[in-house]
């Protein structure tokens, strides 16, 4: 008797308590109704939109092939063929994941948790709105941020902007360049007030109203909005970021030892802390992959590299006291590294081929002599070098050619060039003559930093035949280039068969 009444008790009080013992939360797979309640799911929401930096898709791998190797900066002789097609202009799978899928995923999985914190966060009581603004702002700032690369690679976007969690079928409807490039405008414009000039150092690499302004100059450029890209831009010159950057060596901007310096404006916070899978895990790798692709063969995969033309640009000029121009020694690897600056190639004399050259920046040759998949390097997004050069081509576009001389000369100073009007006198003579010469000192000072194809396809050396064929002049993977159909990529096939709102690029 004794016996079965403490067997019934025992199955009563599992039964009794079952809701609040066996029926526990997983706190690793929180549903959103018990989620988005305090401050500090608010804060965790936020930070997982910085996690996407370390995800293939985009900054840790694959965007670099995207807005690097696809420009005349880059190359691939990849033995992986249809990764290098895809740097070629060779698109036969549209949804080929590392070429394009993994890319256009990644970037949506970003802008969704944009969403989930702009639909959310503004119902969660804080003790101080200030901080409820600020974590609002960072993520109007990424979703822009994210929208502006997709309006870079394939441009005619569907703009989302809400989780649509409780329609899981939802297809949204086609976007254009247009509406992109409007979304992105507004989430910058209404995220500036909210965020600081500085953060703390504990914050250090939130986006701050330089890299909101930089952003905003970068989008309105792209447009030739010149006058609304000055103003952003003004910033720097006469707003509140008036003084707060500078430039610093050269070099200190590609390696580990300073970074976050005066030259930064944005910068990618990568660490080598977690060396394990990619992932969404806590302990899943934060490192750059950039340099285990990019780096010479038998060092690291060397599945991109850059155009010889850009060794033979900096060597066309020398600098005040007659030496080479000294950002070639740190932009790329070359044949006659050694012989001019001394510096042999991860610990290697040259052993590659005569005309080969590799993207140095963002390796780590300083101190080791191959590269793995956890580089610690940041990725300096913006430095200042890049506003200077900026505000010198919204300068000259507003025909004020004579006052945007001094902001390229500024640039050429640091590496010991001669002034714009001493070495190339009839660039300050007028506007077309002026922006042919800053393609070039862009190339020189940001080769290898993900500017180029924003580059081409604002100047619009892609928009016609004749244009194409100059730049195929240096880089013959544009001889595959077809006009009006390889300015954009195609979106990836599953999405068009999936959404019957939406529609492949034109000649896909």
């Amino acid at each position: 008797m004794k016996k079965s009444l403490l067997v019934i008790l025992i199955v009563l009080s599992l039964t009794s308590c079952s809701k609040s013992v066996l029926d526990q939360l997983n706190p690793n797979a929180m549903p959103v109704s018990q989620f988005w309640k305090t401050e500090d799911d608010a804060q965790k929401g936020v930070n997982a939109i910085y996690a996407m930096f370390y995800q293939n898709g985009g900054w840790n791998r694959w965007i670099y092939f995207r807005l690097d190797l696809t420009s005349d900066e880059g190359m691939s002789k990849s033995p992986w063929v249809e990764l290098a097609d895809w740097t070629r202009f060779n698109y036969v799978n549209y949804n080929f994941f590392e070429g394009n899928g993994n890319t256009w995923k990644d970037t949506y999985k970003a802008i969704f948790r944009a969403n989930q914190v702009l639909k959310f966060v503004p119902d969660i009581p804080f003790a101080d709105e200030k901080k409820k603004a600020a974590i609002l702002a960072q993520a109007k700032f990424f979703r822009a941020f994210y929208y502006f690369y997709g309006a870079l690679l394939w441009e005619n976007m569907p703009v989302i902007t809400d989780p649509h969690l409780d329609d899981p079928g939802y297809t949204p409807p086609a976007g254009t360049l247009a509406d992109v490039w409007t979304q992105v405008e507004r989430d910058l414009n209404e995220a500036l007030p909210d965020l600081p000039v500085t953060w703390d150092n504990p914050n250090v690499g939130r986006p701050t109203k330089g890299a909101v302004n930089a952003y905003l100059a970068r989008m309105y450029m792209q447009q030739h909005k010149w006058a609304e890209a000055k103003t952003a831009l003004d910033y720097f010159f006469t707003g509140e970021g008036k003084g707060l950057y500078q430039m610093v060596d050269f070099k200190e901007n590609f390696r580990a030892t300073q970074e976050n310096n005066a030259e930064s404006i944005f910068e990618i916070q990568f660490s080598d802390a977690n060396k394990t899978g990619e992932g969404d895990g806590v302990n899943a790798n934060m490192g750059s992959n950039r340099t285990q692709f990019f780096a010479p063969r038998g060092i690291g995969w060397s599945d991109g590299q850059a155009r010889f033309w850009l060794v033979q640009e900096f060597k066309k000029e020398k600098t005040t006291d007659n030496q080479i121009d000294p950002r070639l020694r740190y932009s790329l690897f070359y044949p006659d590294q050694e012989k001019d600056f001394g510096d042999k190639i991860y610990g290697r004399s040259w052993e590659w081929g005569a005309d080969e050259a590799w993207f140095k920046k963002y390796s780590r040759d300083y101190y080791r002599n191959n590269e793995d998949y956890y580089s610690e390097v940041n990725n300096r997004l913006v430095r200042y070098a890049d506003i200077l050069l900026m505000y010198a081509e919204v300068l000259n576009e507003l025909g004020q050619t004579v006052a945007a001389v001094p902001y390229v000369d500024q640039v050429r100073a640091r590496s010991k060039m001669a002034p714009l009007a001493t070495a190339y006198p009839a660039a300050v003579l007028s506007k077309d003559n002026f922006r042919d010469r800053l393609k070039m000192e862009r190339a020189l000072e940001l080769c290898g930093e993900s500017v180029r194809w924003a580059d081409l396809k604002r100047w619009g050396d892609l928009e016609s035949q004749q244009k194409v064929d100059v730049v195929a002049q240096r880089d013959p993977d544009f001889k595959n280039f077809t006009v009006g159909k390889h300015i954009r990529l195609p979106i990836p096939q599953t999405e068009v068969l999936n959404n019957p709102n939406l529609k492949q690029n034109a000649g896909y």
